[in-house]
C-alpha cells in the first residue's frame, strides 16, 4: 500500500489512458498508469492505422501503441504491466487492488479500461483478425474500396457501418440473424434503401472463408430452411456490439443498463468526486482512437482541476 495517497491512478491504457497519462505527468500529477490485461487495448488488434492525425503514411495499431507509451513515460508516468481488480470510492481517497493484492491510495481515479468488440466465436474469424476481419468498418473500411465485403448485426451500429461500406463497396452482403433488424426504423429504411445493400434474413455464419492471404469468401446458411451459399467476399466486418469493461465499477459509478459508465455533460466526472472516465467506457457512440485520446486529455485536465480545488496541488 502507498504511504502517500498518490496524485492520479489511471487504471487502463489504449490512447485514452496513455493520452491521461501524458497531460497529467506534464501537469505534475506523477501518474501511475494499469495497463490491464490487454496493454494498449483494441488498437493491439489493429493493422494499419491511417486515420489518426499526425501519421501521413499511416501507422500499425501495436506500433502506435508503443509511440504513445513511451511518450507517457518520458514526462515520468509510471506504467505498471497489472490488472485492476478491486475498487473502493467510498472515501475522499480512493482505494484500488492490483491482482497481486496490492492496495494503492489516489486521490483521483481516471478509468481508461475501454470496450471489447463482441465476436461470434469462430475459429475462422479468430484466425483471420487483421487478414480482412474486422469489427470496425469506420476504421478499416478504406483497405476494402471497390471489393466485395460483407458484414454481421440488426443494430444501429450495423447500419450504419453498412452504409459506411457502402459508399465504398460496389455490394455490401449484409447477414441478419432473424427476419427483423433490432435498429431503429429510420435505419433501417436507410439500409433498405441503399441499392448496393443485399440484406440476407435469417441467415448465419458458418465459416469465414480464406488463407494466409486474406479472406476470400463467407459460408453462410439459412437458419429457417438449411440452406448454404458461399460468398465471394475480402472483407468481413463484425458489428454485433461491444462490451465495456466495466464490471468492477458496478457498485460504485453510474452506467447505462450496458455497462456504459455515465459522465457529466461537458466533463469527464462520474458521480463520484474524483473519480473521471475516458475513452470507450463511456463511448458507445464514436468509439475512435482519436476521439478516445481526446477525453483522455479532458480527464487529466479534470483531475487537474479537482486536485486543485482540494487542496493537493
Amino acid at each position: 500500500m502507498s504511504k502517500e495517497p498518490l496524485k492520479t491512478v489511471i487504471i487502463g491504457s489504449g490512447p485514452a489512458g496513455y493520452t491521461a497519462a501524458i497531460y497529467a505527468a506534464r501537469a505534475n500529477l506523477s501518474p501511475v498508469l494499469y495497463t490491464g490485461k490487454e496493454p494498449g487495448g483494441q488498437l493491439m488488434i489493429t493493422t494499419d492505422v491511417e486515420n489518426f492525425p499526425g501519421y501521413p503514411d499511416g501507422i500499425m495499431g501495436p506500433q502506435m501503441m508503443e509511440d504513445l507509451r513511451k511518450q507517457a513515460e518520458r514526462f515520468d508516468t509510471k506504467v505498471n504491466y497489472e490488472l485492476i481488480e478491486k475498487v473502493d470510492f467510498s472515501g475522499p481517497v480512493h482505494k484500488v487492488w492490483t491482482e497481486s493484492g496490492e492496495e494503492i491510495h489516489a486521490h483521483t481515479v481516471i478509468i481508461s479500461t475501454g470496450a471489447s468488440a463482441r465476436w461470434l466465436g469462430l475459429e475462422s474469424e479468430q484466425r483471420l483478425m487483421n487478414k480482412g476481419v474486422s469489427a470496425c468498418a469506420v476504421c478499416d473500411g478504406f483497405f476494402y474500396r471497390g471489393k466485395e465485403t460483407a458484414i454481421v448485426g440488426a443494430g444501429d451500429s450495423a447500419c450504419e457501418e453498412a452504409l459506411y461500406l457502402s459508399n465504398l463497396c460496389p455490394t455490401v452482403h449484409m447477414f441478419v440473424r432473424r427476419d427483423e433488424m433490432r435498429a431503429s426504423k429510420i435505419m433501417q429504411d436507410r439500409v433498405k434503401k441503399q441499392e448496393n445493400i443485399k440484406i440476407y434474413w435469417n441467415t448465419e455464419t458458418e465459416e469465414i472463408l480464406g488463407d494466409d492471404n486474406g479472406v476470400t469468401g463467407v459460408r453462410v446458411f439459412n437458419n429457417k430452411t438449411g440452406e448454404k451459399q458461399d460468398i465471394a467476399v475480402e472483407g468481413f466486418f463484425v458489428a454485433i456490439g461491444h462490451v465495456p469493461n466495466t464490471s468492477i465499477f458496478k457498485d460504485w459509478l453510474d452506467m447505462e443498463d450496458s455497462g456504459y459508465l455515465i459522465h457529466q455533460p461537458n466533463s469527464t466526472k462520474t458521480n463520484r468526486p474524483g473519480v473521471f472516465v475516458s475513452g470507450d467506457a463511456s463511448d458507445h457512440v464514436y468509439r475512435q482512437a482519436i476521439t478516445a485520446a481526446g477525453t483522455g486529455c479532458m480527464a487529466a485536465l479534470d483531475a487537474e482541476r479537482y486536485l486543485g480545488s482540494i487542496g493537493v496541488i
